[in-house]
């Protein structure tokens, strides 16, 4: 089943061109820092570099811990991106003076409290598409305006899975308690790798050459090279060696599994994503909060307002349940995946509540420029969705 909303119009296909090197995110934060307390607020423009890997070189250049460090909203290596950080007990003058690749300090002011996840409204999007043929100008705008009035469906998306598209089938791994399949997967394929190095490394760990597994993973590969460097040890004590992997990168994974769950229910439900069903969670946008739908006819118009949508489950082990037949596709979902909502019941700071998302987000602040040959898109997205769905739909070729 196709993912794609809008229509493909015959003879548009193939004339967007899409480019890495206009694309800006910033972020909307939910409150600004009040100027006093021990949190310093250092907001960062990056490049090239995810949220953990810009925590973990400003950790290093002010010997700070990277748990002590906090944010509102995990950004990927794609295009520039700006957004907050909170650092305990820094003087503003020494992070504004960083000097570190890829990062530039851009303003700071202390705050009473360290900045969690979520702690943000949304994001704005600044996005070039190069080289747009005239024939397809119009098309876009049409497009636009669609998701401005149905909505936009909030799929994750194959950048929720990581740079071989496994994170998720790691997830599952962790809940089986196949650790053995999840070392494996981690270490991934040799044939989706690109860079040589790594691709041997990955070669050598699937021959059981610990060792020069070891040495051969580039420096990216941190968390790879600690899982191997304990098999060396103890070759078949894959529970042991999984423990290398960073709590929170353990809990990245946990929660790509619940996204591809979420990602597979929208697919299906697509044709009507902004219509409710009898037993559907109603998600409430103005505050969060679902509702069961007795009665889908009235709650037809708040819906075709905008005001509610339907919602899917990130499920977890305590996640409020639908009713009737929107209950019993989830719960066949879970069913093929052999896994129940127990399962998610983990230890050790890896347990998986659950909640609901709605199957829609509201486009924000829709803008479309020609300049020159190309077109400038811009517009907000609300926080936990991805500008990639919307791209998707404007830039679609087939």
């Amino acid at each position: 089943m196709s993912r794609y909303l809008t229509a493909q119009i015959p003879g548009t296909g193939g004339l967007f061109k899409e480019s890495d090197e206009d694309f800006l995110v910033t972020e909307i934060p939910a409150y600004l820092p009040c100027g006093e307390g021990e949190h310093l607020y250092l907001e960062i423009e990056k490049r090239g570099l995810t949220t953990p890997e810009a925590i973990r070189r400003i950790s290093r250049a002010l010997g700070i811990e990277e748990r002590d460090i906090g944010y509102a909203g995990m950004k990927d290596s794609k295009g520039i991106t700006r957004q907050a950080l909170s650092l305990p007990r820094i003087k503003p003058e020494v992070a504004l003076a960083l000097d570190l690749p890829g990062i530039r300090p851009l303003n700071a002011a202390f705050h009473r409290n360290k900045l969690k996840l979520g702690h943000l409204r949304g994001n704005r999007f600044r996005i070039r598409v190069r080289e747009v043929n005239e024939r397809a100008v119009g098309y876009a705008g049409e497009t636009l305006q669609v998701l401005a009035e149905r909505g936009v469906p909030n799929f994750f998306g194959v950048q929720r899975y990581g740079s071989q598209g496994n994170s998720h089938l790691i997830g599952r791994a962790l809940l089986h308690r196949d650790f053995q399949e999840a070392v494996d997967t981690l270490m991934g394929e040799p044939g989706g790798i690109s860079d040589q190095r790594w691709r041997e490394a990955v070669e050598a760990y699937h021959r059981g050459e610990y060792e020069e597994a070891v040495r051969l993973f580039p420096g990216f590969c941190r968390t790879e090279r600690e899982v191997a460097q304990r098999l060396i040890q103890r070759p078949d004590a894959f529970e042991q060696a999984f423990r290398a992997v960073n709590p929170r990168l353990q809990k990245l994974y946990l929660s790509a599994l619940q996204s591809w769950l979420f990602d597979r229910l929208l697919e299906e439900r697509l044709p009507c994503f902004d219509t409710l069903e009898e037993g559907d969670l109603a998600f409430r946008h103005d505050n969060g909060a679902c509702f069961l739908v007795i009665d889908p006819a009235l709650e037809a118009p708040r819906a075709a307002r905008q005001e509610i949508s339907p919602s899917g489950p990130l499920f977890g082990c305590k996640m409020t349940l639908p009713a009737g037949k929107v209950l019993a596709r989830e719960e066949a979902l879970l069913a093929m995946e052999g896994l129940s909502p127990e399962q998610f019941n983990l230890p050790a700071g890896l347990r998986m509540e659950g909640e609901r998302r709605p199957f829609r987000i509201l486009l924000g602040e829709p803008e479309l420029v020609r300049e020159g040959s190309d077109l400038i898109l811009s517009f907000t997205l609300p926080k936990g969705s991805y500008a990639t769905v919307v791209l998707g739909e404007v830039m679609k070729t087939v």
